[in-house]
């Protein structure tokens, strides 16, 4: 059964149960701000033809709103094609064993410290082995397909790497998979046995459970290494993890009784099976993977990192005789609709195009509630 606006009907029942201050203000937050989603309470622009006037209310922004999450994800991948150097790239995800995904939820902190320990891995990889500077995006990953929490990155890299004493450019290098796997997880376990000896480490595994995790030294963990045909290419497959809440609406079948079927992917069985849980279970599932207020879900890092974009991206584009791309304008709501369904919404059933008149102001109830939080 398709639904409308199934996780908004899901925040209205459960409100109740999340829109209290026993639950993280991040969490309530952006919950708030998905509800309020394109509704009068958030304000609107009025644009009018002689024929009638059209009302399109303000988005929320928030990274539990499955439709600002969308356009934020087309915003970003048309700024990096335009400021990433045409060069050659590889995806690697970094993943770790499931044993350990339960410490990673229950210290927030030390997921978010793992795109910096991924970059960290393939920069000294590659400047170990082939004496390169390279540029990485690491995006954090907590969720699969469960709604668990299964922290891992996802990371673009250049194929190759800049040359600090020449200034030359080598458009590929050979990523050893079996010691970058080591290396990423040497900087994992070593974070974890770090914040132990401090005492800082929550946890709900025995002592002889952490201590057997923490000396598995010689587990395989799972990195993957895949080539990308473009830039593109990589984006389009990053954007599902950037910016996007960690369902899709499509996946949920039912909402009643207390309760909610979604469907998931089971890659060991190869098909989809359905998920139920109850309505309560399902906002815990959801609530554990919304970021703190203002912690990015995509870092970078090494030639790509902010700090660095002044000097290293001049020198990339010299190396490899290409100019820079100026920083493309933010598509406008009404030619990204037109670009998605071929209509424009500005124009008026007789074809007369509408033109901004007005304003309206958001509810002041809801000018209060964000001076709150």
């Amino acid at each position: 059964m398709r639904y409308k606006d199934p996780l908004k009907q899901i925040l209205e029942q459960t409100r109740w149960y999340w829109d209290h201050e026993g639950v993280r203000s991040d969490v309530r937050a952006a919950f708030r701000k998905a509800l309020l989603c394109r509704t009068p309470a958030l304000g609107a622009e009025v644009f009018a033809s002689e024929n009638g006037e059209l009302i399109v209310y303000h988005t929320c922004k928030s990274r539990a709103c499955p439709s600002c999450g969308h356009w934020a994800t087309v915003r970003w991948q048309l700024a990096r094609l335009a400021a990433l150097p045409p060069v050659l790239y590889k995806g690697i995800t970094f993943t770790m064993p499931n044993v350990l995904w339960r410490a990673f939820r229950d210290n927030r902190s030390l997921a978010d410290a793992l795109p910096a320990l991924a970059a960290s891995s393939v920069e000294a990889l590659i400047l170990a082995k082939h004496g390169l500077r390279t540029g990485v995006i690491a995006i954090l990953h907590t969720f699969n397909g469960r709604l668990e929490f299964n922290s891992h990155v996802h990371t673009m890299v250049t194929a190759g790497g800049l040359q600090a004493s020449s200034g030359s450019w080598s458009p590929s290098v050979y990523y050893d998979n079996d010691l970058l796997m080591r290396l990423w997880r040497g900087a994992v376990l070593d974070l974890l046995r770090a914040v132990h000896r401090a005492g800082a480490l929550k946890t709900e595994m025995t002592s002889d459970e952490l201590e057997a995790v923490l000396t598995q030294q010689e587990r395989w963990w799972s990195v993957k290494i895949q080539s990308f045909k473009s830039t593109e290419h990589f984006l389009q497959y990053a954007g599902r993890y950037a910016r996007r809440p960690p369902i899709a609406q499509r996946r949920i079948v039912y909402i009643g009784d207390g309760r909610v079927t979604f469907w998931a992917k089971d890659k060991k069985l190869k098909r989809l099976v359905q998920i139920q849980c109850s309505l309560e279970e399902f906002i815990d599932l959801w609530a554990q993977h919304i970021p703190k207020r203002y912690q990015h879900t995509v870092r970078y890092f090494g030639l790509l990192a902010p700090r660095a974009l002044s000097q290293s991206f001049d020198a990339i584009f010299v190396a490899i005789g290409h100019q820079r791309q100026p920083r493309p304008k933010a598509p406008r709501w009404a030619d990204s609709l037109r670009q998605s369904f071929g209509q424009d919404p500005l124009v008026d059933r007789t074809g007369q195009q509408m033109h901004w008149v007005r304003r309206l102001a958001p509810q002041a109830s809801v000018r209060a509630g964000r001076a709150e939080l």
